[in-house]
């Protein structure tokens, strides 16, 4: 088994790259399903949040990789490798464990990630399989340790408080002012109370299924309004937060531009965190309009790192006990199989001679060949007892990939395959 992981992020590419390499689910789902079709892949996760895209998969042929990165260029327009980066294995696991508990994260230690790392788990779970799905499930359970048993997450830290941060910087103070929020999803709403606990008087919510911003406004006392009448309104409002999921800009000069000339000289603060943008880049070429994406972010994401620097090592040391018992478990998959596949050679070799010993003795009785059968039996089964049970126990301690293998490489089973072998744990652990 051969595990990867392959993608971009905020550390390794800017927005105008990763908002074109967002997968929607059901692109997810089609895309891993094309992939184990060719047999490239036995297993698929894809991670498409607002600052990463990481395809997770088990591969199944040396060209995976290779196709994998194809994917990503082909939706990027060009060659997407100088933007990826490729972990395999053990770095692979502590990756993935390491995004599930904010560390790679641009606010470091948010918590919004987790749950985006379980909602790709189970989008994709046609196309996962018992390593994946064992390996997603370890990797929530180790973020969760490492939020509850260090102070990783301590605060409200998160993309839709650090907007706000900025958006205070501009202002002073958002006490007493007005502000509208595109969107009705997840991130709007933690935005909405952000904005609501600094003092915004007035707050708007806009989207265009209208019952899910009434539903959300009438949670926290805003008021909500139709999408196609929304737009006049940035006359009056001070900030306006982006986040929809639409494909396309929503904010454009021609929605937006008489509202905004209307304003005069009063500053719009636009905090687009929404990816793919929200927001014509065009707008914030607008007098008196300051517009802020994702990676504008980074200023406060900084701050937000000196405070919690302190935390990592902590929550590292716990991420990599939690990644060391999954490949124990792992290992305790490979050892079963080996085991079998050792003393079934052992067995064939045993017959083979056992046959020739026979011609060579020429006729026995049907006694005598019991005896001479129980024999062999007897002292090869002596002679596998040992090695077999510490093989199992090697899984169980660390050590089992290691000895599985010198056990392959001694016994020159490396070409032989076992149907249980490639079938692992099936048993769902979800």
């Amino acid at each position: 088994m051969a595990l990867i992981v392959a993608g971009v992020s905020h550390t390794t590419a800017p927005i105008e790259v990763r908002e074109k390499l967002t997968f929607r689910p059901q692109d997810a789902v089609h895309q891993l399903a094309q992939l184990r079709a060719k047999g490239l892949i036995g297993e698929g996760v894809i991670l498409s949040t607002c600052n990463r895209t990481e395809i997770y998969a088990v591969e199944q042929s040396n060209d995976a990789l290779a196709n994998v990165s194809s994917i990503l260029s082909t939706r990027l327009g060009r060659d997407a490798a100088s933007f990826m980066y490729v972990h395999r294995d053990h770095e692979a696991t502590s990756h993935l464990f390491g995004v599930a508990a904010g560390l790679d994260s641009m606010i470091l230690g948010e918590a919004q990630i987790q749950g985006q790392v379980k909602d790709a788990w189970e989008h994709c779970r046609a196309e996962s399989g018992p390593i994946l799905n064992r390996m997603f499930q370890s990797a929530l359970l180790a973020a969760s340790r490492a939020r509850a048993e260090t102070g990783i997450g301590r605060g409200a830290a998160s993309v839709s408080s650090a907007a706000v941060q900025l958006a205070k910087k501009i202002f002073g103070s958002l006490a007493g002012r007005r502000a509208m929020i595109l969107g009705a999803g997840d991130v709007a709403e933690l935005s909405l109370e952000c904005l609501l606990s600094e003092g915004v008087r007035v707050a708007i919510v806009a989207n265009r299924t209208h019952e899910r911003a009434q539903t959300l406004a009438e949670r926290h006392g805003a008021t909500a309004m139709h999408y196609d009448e929304c737009w006049e309104s940035l006359s009056d409002v001070d900030v306006l937060i982006c986040s929809t999921a639409s494909p396309v800009p929503v904010v454009t000069m021609a929605r937006v531009g008489d509202a905004i000339t209307a304003r005069g000289d009063r500053p719009l603060c636009i905090l687009d965190i929404a990816l793919p943008r929200d927001v014509d880049v065009s707008v914030g070429d607008i007098d008196n309009v300051f517009l802020y994406d994702l990676d504008d972010l980074r200023s406060a994401a900084a701050a937000n790192l000196e405070q919690r620097g302190e935390d990592v090592p902590a929550a590292r040391e716990i991420i990599a006990a939690e990644v060391q018992k999954f490949w124990d478990w792992v290992a305790g998959l490979a050892a079963v199989p080996v085991v079998r596949e050792f003393r079934d050679e052992m067995d064939r070799l045993r017959s083979t001679e056992l046959a020739a010993a026979f011609r060579r003795l020429g006729p026995l009785s049907p006694e005598q060949a019991e005896a001479i059968e129980h024999f062999s039996r007897s002292l090869m089964n002596k002679f596998l007892h040992e090695p077999s049970v510490r093989l199992k126990a090697a899984a169980a301690n660390g050590r089992g990939l290691g000895v599985v293998d010198a056990a392959r490489y001694l016994f020159a089973l490396e070409n032989k395959t076992s149907s249980d072998s490639e079938q692992g744990d099936n048993t769902d652990i979800a």
